[in-house]
């Protein structure tokens, strides 16, 4: 069995990025913390990067993953605007992870969604109550970035088997 490995999971976004972190091996977990960037919709575009930006650096820094999960960039034919600006947050996200020394893996999020829950289209409580299941926690994970962002290291922390 492989040594633990500590991963990291982020669910990106303009208004709130999500964050997960769990360490253990394989299938099992041994422990986790998750939390939430938020940024102000008073701020500029580059100010809201540089805030997400620069808390996801401290939180590198302070936890120094091996690896980062982050959910693959995905467009709703609604609206084609935010697709753009989850692509520059992702940029950040990108280069933060780069600039702290850690791998990166893009995941879709339907897969993410199949591997906990057996099923690509499952709603955002299904995938919930799966993150719960493997953390063995009782309590409900809020907000959904946080929880889906823990679904993304769970994702990577089993195909690192």
């Amino acid at each position: 069995m492989k040594p633990p490995l500590k991963v990291i999971g982020i669910d990106p976004g303009l208004a709130a990025t999500g964050f997960g972190i769990v360490r253990g091996s394989g299938s099992r977990v041994g422990d986790y913390t998750f939390g939430t960037i938020r940024t102000s919709k008073t701020e500029t575009l580059p100010g809201r990067l540089h805030h997400i930006f620069s808390e996801l650096c401290s939180v590198l820094n302070s936890e120094k993953p091996g690896l980062m999960v982050i959910e693959d960039i995905f467009s709703l034919k609604q609206y084609p605007k935010s697709s753009i600006a989850l692509g520059k947050v992702c940029g950040v996200i990108l280069l933060a992870c780069y600039q702290c020394g850690i791998t990166a893996m893009e995941v879709p999020v339907k897969e993410v969604k199949r591997i906990l829950t057996g099923n690509g289209n499952a709603a955002k409580d299904q995938v919930e109550r799966s993150v719960r299941h493997f953390l063995k926690r009782d309590r409900p994970i809020t907000p959904s970035h946080a929880s889906d962002a823990i679904a993304l290291a769970l994702v990577g922390l089993f195909r690192n088997v």
